[in-house]
């Protein structure tokens, strides 16, 4: 019975077939029936064989009409062989051989007659129904005029026929009237629903129209209040409890999607900052969503995967529309609904994708305007602040350039050489100043090009500080400042990098520390090492000092180029503005990052970290050739953090050393264990001081005491400059000054140097001294006079002889005259008649060995990286940059010369 329900149900009520297809169904079905009806009937009436024979042809032509109509969707053929074949063909038949007038043929004609006007309609109605008629006319006149051709049956068959005729008849117009019901009432049902959801569509049209309106109306300010609006116009259209709109990104080789703005109908319901990667929560949603197919449906209509995620955030139903911008896959904009299990029509669904674009495009909108907004105050910002760089610029070159003419004009009108000797060191110290100036432009203007690059090398990190230290020491005399360095013993000895950039951010933060901390203020320089993996070391640097402070506002604008802390920074303390950028840049290069910890009025501590290749191992700080197990230190100074600085060093380098607070204990710990072969004494000690105490230790050594003892090595420490105190110390004894602060390797090279080692490095060589270059012969290219003048003067002290050519011709012809006489050329660049460039490769073209051996340096003020390279590409072999630095003019010299 459920089997039979359903294929009706199929077949005859599904909304899916189309009316000619189901009416031909309902005829076929009953025409089943009546067969079945009339086999009862022959059956009761004993029929012949023959007239059950007709019954199951009957039955086998009805089935196979079913089947072939619906198997092959061929309805309309159907229904013509339907009723050509009832109307035309089975009705005479059944008139001839089933008792003609006389049987059921009148509610047969009937029958007939509503399924032609049921199966038909317009021209063909009436092609089917006139012939039909005809053929019915004709048979009851032939059997009224001859009614031997009628097949005589019984009066109980007639009686059997008669009451099974009118049975089908009127079962068969009862179902077409519920039939017709049936249909009427499904199909009003379809127009209210289809009215329901237009007017759910045009209400829905009219939010995305509003939302559209408001949208664009919005600007910067009420923007995300338009968007939440817009949102929830739309969300209680369709009934969902949240939207969210979701962007897409790449994250290394994979895509993810993001929350970018999202609406939801309580708090708790709210999702915000989540990204997902594709393949992890939905591997098969980026393919269909960029295909353009939705997603969606009641949770459970979906994957199990699909559940699995969405369930605990409390999905019931679920819409995702994908989103295409620019004819690229966004994103996509998903609808949830907490509440109901349901599907989204499909004319919402298009409607909702108009929607979902329409939020996507505002919200880029907003973030153009943003972007163009926030630029341009960038660019006002940026504008203002080179403006008043380029002031402060100006106040900062013409500064030190006061001070070198002026102190130029009162040298020359003065005759006592020690005011001359004045001026000039203000000179010296003003054109240092300066050069500094224009070095930070220049590192600027190649950060700006994208042109600022390191140079690697293999150096001592402990000398890098030692140097840094050394330029600073005597501002930090003059301001009387507490400096301390604290330098961590696990960091390489040698690292692998730029130790020249390195230098420059650390003189960098160390003199804004010097700068902005008031007298007698504490500055600390402290280095650690942090980590190592795969041979590369993280050392962290910070320079931590008690002057001004920093407020959280001026900070923000501290390492961006052109910028200082307070627009009035620079007339209170000087300086470009560049230095924290620069430096900021030189961190980011050696793959660290750079930060401030600050207050206002309690001071700043700076700190940054590199990563840095450990470099080769090296031979300890003390020299070979002397039993170092018998060598007595003894370290004088009232600062316990000294003291416990050289009991550190100390066991580092295995040497026996004691210490003692001041003179008075020191002289008595020397009664009683006898002389020390070093001695590092404090100049400033409470009771008595470093002077007296090497004073005593020297008459002792030298037995003016009495007793005679071992020649001692007194090294005073102090952190003022050794002027300050050097004629009194001579005068005590003193055969060394060590300044404060102090570093292993500036305590070994003393001890190196004191106990007769070999000689120090050249890097550690005295101020003053100068190498010789007896016997060689330089060539100096160069069209400036003044030029010209500072070489030979600066390289006069080293004996070398020197020729000039005041261009590139010319330095080429004296070559060519007599190339075995010059050892070295230095060759500016720009210059007249020929530049340096072509001069070096008319030199290296020469059919001469010695063109081809010839050292030329390069001597310029082009010092950027490519200036270098096409200098090298030129032939070349190195590159001196002006204004020259005579240490690095001295480096090239022993490196060619020697």
């Amino acid at each position: 019975m459920k089997s039979i329900k359903s294929l009706i149900h199929r077949y005859i009520f599904s909304n899916e077939l189309s009316l000619d297809a189901r009416i031909l169904n309902m005829v076929c079905a009953f025409g089943l029936a009546a067969a079945v009806a009339a086999t009862a009937a022959r059956i009761i009436e004993k029929a012949p064989p023959i007239a059950m024979l007709a019954m199951a042809a009957m039955f086998v032509f009805i089935i196979g009409l079913l089947i072939v109509s619906n198997r092959f969707k061929l309805y309309k053929i159907g229904i013509w062989i339907s009723l050509i074949s009832l109307g035309d063909v089975l009705f005479p038949v059944i008139y001839f051989t089933n008792g003609g007038i006389n049987s059921g043929m009148a509610a047969y004609f009937v029958l007939s007659m509503v399924i032609i006007f049921l199966l038909s309609r317009g021209k063909s109605c009436v092609v089917i129904l006139i012939p039909h008629i005809i053929i019915i006319l004709a048979c009851y006149f032939i059997g009224y005029r001859y009614p031997d051709l009628i097949r005589p049956v019984s009066t109980f068959q007639l009686y059997v026929d008669t009451i099974q005729s009118l049975l089908v008849t009127g079962f068969f117009i009862g179902f077409v009237i519920k039939f017709q019901s049936r249909i009427y009432n499904d199909e009003k049902q379809k127009v209210e629903i289809t009215g329901r959801e237009l007017a759910r569509q045009d209400q829905l049209l009219h939010v995305i129209n509003e939302a559209a309106t408001l949208l664009l109306a919005s600007d910067a300010n009420t923007f995300k209040a338009a968007l939440d609006t817009s949102m929830e116009m739309m969300a209680r259209c369709v009934d969902v409890d949240r939207i969210h709109v979701w962007r897409n990104q790449i994250e290394g080789e994979q895509m993810s999607y993001s929350i970018v703005y999202g609406w939801a109908a309580s708090p708790e319901l709210k999702q915000e900052k989540m990204s997902f990667l594709y393949n992890q929560s939905f591997p098969d949603w980026a393919a269909k969503l960029f295909a353009g197919q939705c997603i969606g449906g009641p949770l459970t209509s979906l994957s199990k995967t699909e559940q699995e995620r969405l369930g605990p955030y409390g999905v019931r139903s679920i819409l995702v529309v994908p989103l295409f911008l620019q004819h690229s896959f966004w994103g996509f904009v998903s609808f949830d609904d907490c509440r109901n299990d349901r599907d989204f029509p499909e004319a919402e669904v298009g409607i909702l994708r108009s929607g979902g674009m329409l939020i996507a495009n505002a919200i880029l909108r907003f973030e153009m305007t943003e972007n163009l907004i926030q630029a341009r105050e960038e660019a006002l910002s940026s504008t203002k602040a080179k403006g008043d760089f380029l002031a402060n610029m100006s106040h900062e070159m013409r500064t030190p350039m006061n001070a070198i003419i002026g102190m130029t004009n009162i040298a020359k009108s003065s005759a006592d050489p020690e005011k001359k000797d004045y001026c000039l060191s203000k000179i010296e110290d003003a054109s240092n100043h300066l050069l500094g100036v224009i070095n930070d432009v220049l590192d600027m203007s190649k950060i700006e090009a994208n042109k600022f690059e390191l140079s690697f090398t293999e150096f001592n990190f402990e000398k890098i500080l030692q140097r840094v230290v050394n330029v600073n020491n005597f501002r930090v005399d003059e301001k009387e400042q507490n400096f301390t360095v604290k330098l961590d013993k696990n960091i390489p000895r040698t690292l692998i990098g730029d130790d020249q950039r390195l230098a420059q951010v650390i003189t960098n933060l160390l003199s804004n520390a010097i700068k902005f901390t008031p007298q007698h203020g504490s500055i600390q320089l402290s280095t650690f090492f942090e980590k190592e993996e795969n041979g590369v070391c993280t050392i962290r640097i910070e320079v931590r000092d008690s002057g001004i402070g920093i407020s959280e506002e001026q900070q923000r604008k501290l390492f961006t180029s052109f910028e200082q802390a307070d627009s009035n920074t620079s007339r209170r303390f000087g300086g470009t503005g560049l230095g924290l950028a620069i430096s900021k840049r030189i961190v980011e290069m050696m793959d660290g990052h750079i930060w401030i910890v600050s207050e206002l009025d309690k001071g700043s501590t700076f700190a940054f970290t590199i990563q840095a290749k450990r470099g080769s191992e090296k031979n300890g700080l003390l020299r070979p050739g002397i039993n170092w197990k018998n060598v007595r230190l003894l370290a004088v100074d009232d600062d316990s953090d000294i003291r416990s600085y050289f009991l550190d060093v100390a066991q580092q380098l295995g040497l026996r050393c004691d210490t003692a607070a001041g003179g008075i204990e020191a002289l008595a710990m020397v009664e009683q264990k006898g002389s020390y072969d070093i001695y590092f004494v404090d100049w400033k000690m409470p009771g008595m001081d470093g002077v007296e105490f090497s004073r005593r230790v020297k008459e002792r050594s030298s037995g003016t005491s009495g007793v005679s003892q071992p020649e001692s090595v007194v090294i005073m420490i102090s952190a003022a400059e050794w002027s300050t105190v050097m004629d009194e110390a001579r005068r005590a004894g003193v055969d060394k000054f060590l300044s404060k602060p102090l570093f292993p390797s500036a305590i070994a090279d003393c001890i190196n140097e004191c106990l007769g080692a070999e000689n120090v490095l050249a890097e550690n060589q005295q101020p003053g001294q100068i190498d010789r270059f007896e016997g060689s012969h330089l060539l100096l290219a160069e069209d400036i006079d003044i030029n010209r003048e500072i070489v030979l003067a600066l390289l006069e002290p080293t004996a070398i002889v020197i020729d000039t050519a005041e261009n590139g011709r010319e330095a080429v012809e004296r070559f060519s005259q007599n190339p075995d006489k010059y050892d070295m050329i230095f060759m500016d660049i720009q210059m007249p008649e020929m530049d340096g460039y072509e001069a070096t490769r008319r030199i290296r073209a020469l059919d001469n060995k010695r063109a081809k051996e010839i050292p030329i340096i390069a001597m310029t003020a082009n010092v950027f990286r490519e200036d270098i390279e096409r200098c090298l590409e030129a032939g070349m072999n190195g590159h001196v940059g002006k204004p020259l630095a005579m240490d690095e003019v001295l480096t090239k010299l022993r490196t060619y010369l020697r």
